[in-house]
Parts: structure tokens; C-alpha cells; sequence
């Protein structure tokens, strides 16, 4: 349940937090789930298929999760703001809120935290680092063809 970068300085509190929520231990090991990560990770990072039909679990507070099925709705290579999540989620002063729950996110990638941007259009508030966050919207930019309006 936990897909993050290996750098991130906050791996092993984050591995800490998510044996606390679901109160075991976190095994290394193989799995037909984790099969499927693997390939559709390898096509994302290859710009082949940059969706993900991946079944998840996320845990945590329902807010959090209405904030991440939210993240999920938001089409490749676009973005939103915080204050456009907010408002989507009935809480239009809520952008702390919102910025926190997109922090607690286990999910990079499949629940795409990423696409999350300050009002004025400026990039902010990645755990992976703002440059990567930079080049995965400039990755799915490049391998998302145009949408054309009728």
C-alpha cells in the first residue's frame, strides 16, 4: 500500500505510519498486485500508457480519501489548485486541508498528487521534490495527445 520514490527523506516515518494505521508488519515480497504496478509504472516512466486501472486501498481519513479520488479525477498532464480542490470538495477555504491530505498520500503516481498546483500557477508542496514534480507534468504533457473540443 505504500508507492513512493526510494529518496524521499520521509520513507521510513512514512513506513512507520502506515504499519501504525494498519496495525502489522510490512514484509517485503512478491505479488500479483505488485506485478501490475511494476507494469503499468514501466509503461508510465516508457510514455506507452500513462494510466493506472490499478486497484488501491488508500488508508486514511475520509476526508483524505475523497481528497485523493478527487487528485484522481484530474485528466493527464492537466492541473488544479488547491483552492479548486477545496471548492470541489465543499470546503472552498479547505486548502490547507487539502494540501496536508495530498502529503499523506502513499500513493505517487496511481493517486496523482502531482497535478496539484498553488493558485497562481506555480509549482509547490511535492515530497518527491519540485523538480520531479516538474518533469512528471512535463512527461505527461509530452505523451498525452491533445484534447480537441467538438
Amino acid at each position: 500500500r505504500l508507492l513512493e520514490f526510494t529518496d524521499r527523506r520521509a520513507l521510513e516515518r512514512e513506513f512507520s505510519i502506515l504499519r501504525q494505521r494498519l496495525g502489522t508488519n510490512i514484509v517485503p515480497g512478491d505479488h500479483p498486485h505488485l506485478d501490475s504496478v511494476r507494469a503499468q509504472l514501466a509503461d508510465y516512466f516508457a510514455g506507452e500508457n500513462l494510466h493506472f486501472d490499478i486497484p488501491i486501498a488508500a488508508v486514511g481519513s475520509n476526508f483524505e480519501r475523497r481528497t485523493w479520488d478527487l487528485l484522481r479525477s484530474i485528466p493527464l498532464g492537466e492541473t488544479r489548485s488547491y483552492g479548486w480542490m477545496a471548492s470541489q470538495l465543499g470546503v472552498p477555504n479547505a486548502q490547507r486541508a487539502v494540501g496536508r491530505a495530498n502529503g499523506r498520500n502513499m500513493l505517487c503516481l496511481i493517486i496523482p498528487c502531482h497535478r496539484v498546483i498553488r493558485a497562481d500557477g506555480t509549482l509547490c508542496g511535492y515530497g518527491g521534490g519540485l523538480w520531479r514534480k516538474k518533469w512528471l507534468l512535463e512527461h505527461e504533457r509530452r505523451h498525452t495527445p491533445p484534447t480537441v473540443d467538438p
